[in-house]
């Protein structure tokens, strides 16, 4: 039999299946003339993925009859899915998106197990249409799991390092990089927390590091009472304690204090904090329960709080995004299906009432940002000019700023994974003509390190990027739709003191407004 390509039997694609026992079947389409015949590999509930004489192929089950040993039983078919990793996001969260997306496809969510915890979706003859395996631990198990082939979906509070991302390469050098096939489910963010009766009312990123390397050990060395600075961090292999360590300790060349608790959730961390008034935290901020979180000052006089707007835009420097990365396999229907919901507004609705923040696009109008403007005023450097501000204004001063906020890998002109989901529903909300007959600027700043004519060029440059990664993301379809302006200010609009590393790389941004 000659293999040919007809309505129903598709192209084969490269990916791998859920593992199954190989058996006989032939697949005929339904008018009869084309046959195929193999060994079945796996169903996912809406492929066919066969191991024939022409290697492996995937076929529609949509437009196949299936006849031998082998074949499913469609009727009966559950899909499944395992997912491993941070605690945090397996048990605050993902519960109540599984649960919100059972109610739109009418089904029921139930638990099969408590351990590992199982979720069954099931339908209205109360037969089972998808099965959810959890298991709640650390960013490191689930990365372990699914380099192991033992997670489809592993949560995760932090990227993959280095090892990591050089062992999924090994394991599957044909499919696309690890950090290619991840999805960010939510946003977080690492915030200092203490009790309310602790009269310091902000801390500098350099001063956390000082105190959580133990250089500075008592509290009047940071306007408080004279008293001992007892410290609590997150256990080691969680995704945000690794984050701290590589974004706050590394940069300070700071090693850390031997006189740490450690706590195994946000949630334990923050009531041994919020019941010591000489203790000082570092934690969630979906997860700070009755202590109180501090805003992150700066020697300029900048403040931060992490409002849900500043972590939102990356303006908050220690945003924490939410990953799921993902098998390098293709996921059963109703699996994708979730993957897909977790992206509405229905989802996003639940992702607030978990105590985490979501990912809809806010407006901001510059008449609601004096504050920026002050700031902006206040922290210019010698080379900003009252011109290039007036210019900023002439060019925004109608306009409101979208949440949307991009910036770039480190030493780079490549997004990072946050900015490249922003890319993607930025588009989507120009598709569904969100912002039809109206004008995106994308904006671009720079830090105040060099001349202020060439940072006004490099910021240029880096809304040139952003452009085309937004036109690549959206297809042709947009000019139609919307009218794009890049423009540069350079240092003209600081979010934070261009004093240390963090700072500079907070004010290293394309900002886009809706005009």
């Amino acid at each position: 039999m000659g293999y040919r390509i007809g309505a129903a039997i598709g192209a084969a694609l490269s990916f791998f299946a859920t593992a199954a026992l190989a058996q006989d079947v032939e697949l005929r389409s339904l008018d009869g003339t084309v046959e195929l015949e193999g060994n079945l590999i796996s169903y996912d509930g809406a492929f066919y993925r066969l191991d024939t004489v022409y290697g492996a192929l995937t076929v529609a089950a949509d437009g196949v009859s299936c006849a031998g040993p082998g074949c499913p039983d469609l009727a009966t078919f559950v899909a499944e899915a395992r997912i491993a990793g941070a605690a945090t996001v397996a048990e605050g969260l993902l519960p109540a998106l599984l649960e919100a997306f059972a109610e739109s496809r009418g089904m029921t969510l139930q638990i099969e197990a408590e351990e590992p915890a199982t979720y069954v979706l099931t339908r209205e003859d109360s037969a089972p249409a998808a099965r959810f395996t959890v298991a709640p631990g650390t960013t490191d198990d689930g990365f372990l799991a699914l380099l192991n082939g033992e997670a489809d979906i592993a949560l995760a509070l932090r990227e993959p390092s280095v090892a990591e991302l050089r062992a999924a390469e090994t394991a599957s050098p044909d499919d696309p990089p690890l950090d290619d096939r991840v999805r960010v489910l939510a946003l977080d963010a690492l915030v200092p927390v203490v009790s309310p009766e602790n009269p310091v009312d902000a801390l500098t990123l350099p001063q956390i590091a000082q105190v959580f390397s133990g250089e500075v050990d008592n509290w009047q060395d940071l306007g408080g009472p004279d008293a001992p600075i007892a410290l609590h961090l997150l256990s080691p292999g969680l995704g945000l304690s690794q984050a701290f360590s590589a974004r706050v300790l590394l940069p300070s060349e700071a090693g850390l204090s031997a006189q740490i608790e450690r706590h195994r959730s946000a949630e334990a961390l923050a009531e041994a904090v919020a019941s010591d008034a000489y203790a000082v935290g570092i934690t969630a901020r979906s997860g700070i329960g009755g202590a109180l979180a501090l805003p992150l000052s700066g020697a300029c006089g900048f403040a931060q709080s992490a409002t849900g707007d500043a972590v939102k835009a990356e303006d908050y420097p220690l945003t924490a995004p939410v990953y799921m990365y993902l098998a390098p396999r293709r996921l059963p229907l109703l699996v994708r299906q979730f993957l897909a919901f977790t992206e509405t507004e229905e989802a996003e609705r639940r992702v607030r009432e978990a105590g985490f923040v979501d990912q809809l696009l806010t407006r901001t109008p510059m008449a609601l940002q004096g504050e920026r403007l002050a700031n902006a005023i206040r922290s210019g450097g010698e080379d900003v000019e009252l011109a290039a501000l007036q210019r900023m204004i002439e060019v925004l001063g109608q306009a409101e700023r979208l949440s949307t906020t991009l910036r770039f890998n480190p030493g780079g002109v490549e997004l990072d994974i946050q900015s490249r989901a922003s890319i993607a529903r930025l588009a989507m909300a120009v598709e569904r003509g969100t912002f039809d007959g109206r004008r995106l600027i994308f904006a671009g700043f720079s830090d105040g390190d060099g001349p202020s004519t060439v940072n006004e060029r490099l910021s240029l440059r880096r809304a040139g990027v952003v452009q085309d990664a937004f036109l690549a993301a959206s297809g042709a379809a947009a000019p139609d739709r919307v009218d794009l302006l890049t423009v540069g200010f350079g240092e003209a609009m600081p979010m934070a003191c261009d004093d240390t590393d963090w700072g500079r790389a907070v004010n290293r941004r394309v900002e886009v407004w809706l005009d």
